[in-house]
């Protein structure tokens, strides 16, 4: 058993999901993989039942009996990792936007103080790769909206690529995190910096995935919009899960 798991939710992935698992599995630091599956009609949890042969010890399956947002599916995958002690707990999507291999360069963040490192579009040296200009502004814009909002000294704040120490899932209250979408992300991170966690962004390339559909809606947007606000008068107390 890794040290280290790396959560991915999935829901009709099964272009992505094989090619993924094995990219993982051959990084040079040795990382456990827990898809969680929201029942997909495509097959997709099929595929990972065929690898969990290959990889017994290191590929796990969690399959939701149906989709019931983003959030959800980490919050489950979160504790899932807790009762298993591991040390170093990753989030990351299964369409090869999050580069695998800069998953070493979060872990080594962590390992080496910080509490929560993140997989950044927008510091420096981060960039994004084949999105239309449409929605790089409207990501952007969105991260600087959320700073202003928030006061929260992160640049990508609604990155979805991270690395967890247990200790800061330990002391968040996820009982109490109320966004599924987008503001799940942003959600995270706010309760992870008003409890004083040590949060640094590591800068990465993001590609647009090749294979499959984007589940970007306008509906989750919204929710990110009217979330913040509600956030922003939030009291975040620290709990300690065992």
């Amino acid at each position: 058993m890794s040290d280290s798991l790396v959560i991915i939710p999935t829901y009709n992935e099964k272009e992505n999901v094989e090619p993924m698992i094995r990219t993982v599995m051959t990084l040079p630091v040795s990382f456990d993989v827990l898809i969680v599956d929201d029942n997909s009609p495509d097959g997709t949890a099929d595929i990972v039942k065929n690898l969990m042969k290959e990889y017994p010890d290191r590929l796990h399956l969690i399959l939701r009996k149906e989709k019931n947002g983003l959030g959800r599916a980490y919050i489950t995958g979160f504790q899932w990792a807790l009762q298993k002690e591991y040390e170093y707990i990753f989030e990351m999507d299964c369409d090869f936007s999050h580069p695998p291999k800069d998953l070493i360069r979060l872990r080594d963040a962590c390992v080496n103080g910080s509490d929560v490192a993140i997989g950044s579009r927008y510091c420096k040296g981060g960039k994004v790769e084949n999105w239309p200009i449409g929605r790089i502004l409207m990501s952007y814009f969105a991260s600087l909206y959320v700073r202003l909002v928030l006061w929260l000294p992160i640049h990508d704040t609604t990155a979805g690529f991270k690395c967890y120490r247990k200790k800061v899932l330990q002391q968040i209250d996820l009982a109490a995190i109320q966004f599924t979408g987008y503001a799940f992300q942003i959600e995270m991170k706010y309760a992870a910096y008003k409890l004083g966690f040590k949060i640094v962004e590591v800068p990465i390339v993001f590609k647009d995935r090749e294979k499959g559909q984007s589940k970007m809606s306008i509906k989750i947007f919204r929710e990110a919009l009217w979330g913040v606000l509600k956030m922003r008068f939030k009291k975040h107390k620290k709990t300690n899960v065992k």
